[in-house]
């Protein structure tokens, strides 16, 4: 399918200002890109999508997603942990339900359910069920007990070397090492470190033979300089890093992507729980790390560290469907521009994912997004799906303007349900 979306105002991805043009979509990528009020005007296409006076822009990419975190603003859950059938229903709903907020890719920071993931990107890439792109992982990895043989658990580097080809037998993409403790969960424990050097080397070597990624949950420096040896391709979280680890995170800057995950820790501060829950670690926890991220990030963002938006959601007071108010955080506490903020959601998103997304360029994936409204002056009107006219995820539509679907053919009615 040809489609033409004309006469919109342009965000590339890349942070530049934007710019009136008209965008030309062949099958799954961006055929052309052509600037002016009145570009492409005579172009044939089967379907034309007149986008006067919105914005175009990529779709969002989420670094920091746990679908199977299942609470979702179309239906919450107060316990945790769910039977293995039950976790399924809500990631593949929490697929769905990112893709209606316009994120297009997901990057996986671990799952409570095994083999939940590479079954729903293969379902995804099926077109068997609507969701974003999606790089699985599977449960996350804490090296609890003694090394019996469970791939999930054990010590040493052949504990490793098993889980790794364990996860690369199931279709995973990215493994999750947790390396520090949670002070969230249990106070004191942030500054745990909870592999050894060995087991991490062994974890990155691996990795690399069996083509596969490593995300990790850091919090201080020790954990953060064994992901980095590691290879890890993301960094979650990083609150505690001392100078030495600015400076390294900075020197090799060009090798890993970093998610400190706003999200869950504004939630948290801001969540009233009933009196019978007790929130008094994470919030104190949350308190914590936003002090400290607030001088970090702006730091290792003048650094050129790509500092990528994903902030934990899934729980009862984060629901998915909320995760676009990291753009937002990113602006109220990390001193962010609406612009910075939709890069790093976008094309640094984009180079996350290791694929030919999240910049709107000639060749690559039509991933995008039609909005009602200029998100570089006012970045959270995206957190209002309304406000999102056409969400577009490999030349497909997911939604599409209502009066475009009104005199669309059978064929382009059924590619935007």
């Amino acid at each position: 399918m040809r489609a033409l979306i004309r006469q919109v105002s342009i965000f590339d991805g890349t942070g530049s200002a934007l710019r009136t043009g008209s965008v030309l979509v062949e099958g799954e990528r961006i055929a052309r890109v052509a600037p002016g009020e009145d570009a492409l005007a005579d172009e044939a296409a089967d379907l034309v999508i007149d986008g006067r006076g919105l914005t175009l822009m990529p779709g969002i990419v989420d670094a920091h997603t746990h679908l199977t975190w299942a609470s979702s603003l179309e239906k919450v859950y107060h316990q945790f942990i769910l039977p293995h059938d039950e976790l399924k229903v809500a990631a593949w709903r929490n697929a769905r339900v990112l893709l209606d907020h316009g994120f297009t890719s997901l990057y996986s920071a671990g799952a409570l359910g095994d083999m939940i993931e590479p079954d729903l990107a293969r379902a995804i890439e099926e077109g068997d069920t609507p969701g974003p792109r999606l790089v699985p992982s599977t449960l996350e990895r804490s090296p609890e007990g003694d090394d019996t043989g469970d791939v999930f658990n054990g010590r040493g580097s052949e504990a490793m070397r098993r889980f790794v080809a364990y996860c690369a037998d199931e279709g995973v993409k990215s493994i999750k090492l947790v390396v520090s403790g949670e002070d969230a969960l249990k106070p004191g424990s942030a500054m745990d470190v909870l592999y050894t050097r060995e087991e991490m080397l062994a974890a990155g070597e691996a990795t690399r033979e069996a083509g596969m990624w490593i995300a990790c949950h850091t919090y201080s420096p020790e954990a953060i300089g064994l992901a980095l040896d590691a290879g890890a391709r993301i960094l979650y979280h990083c609150s505690f890093a001392d100078e030495a680890t600015v400076e390294r995170m900075a020197a090799e800057k060009d090798r890993f992507f970093y998610a400190p995950g706003p999200g869950v820790s504004v939630a948290a501060l801001e969540a009233n729980p009933p009196p019978h829950v007790d929130m008094t670690h994470m919030k104190a926890s949350a308190k914590v790390r936003m002090d400290l991220e607030a001088k970090l990030i702006p730091r290792l963002k003048a650094r050129g560290v790509r500092v990528l938006v994903g902030g934990d959601y899934g729980f009862p007071f984060n629901p998915h469907g909320r995760n676009a108010r990291d753009l937002q955080h990113f602006v109220d506490y990390f001193g962010f521009t609406p612009a910075e903020a939709l890069q790093a959601a976008t094309q640094h998103g984009g180079e996350l994912m290791g694929i030919e997304t999240g910049v709107i360029r000639e060749g690559w994936l039509a991933d995008l997004l039609l909005v009602d409204g200029d998100p570089t002056q006012d970045v959270a009107i995206l957190q209002d799906k309304d406000r999102l006219k056409m969400i577009m995820k490999g030349g497909k539509l997911h939604k599409a303007p209502s009066d475009i679907l009104a005199g669309a053919g059978a064929g382009v009615a059924a590619a935007a349900n």
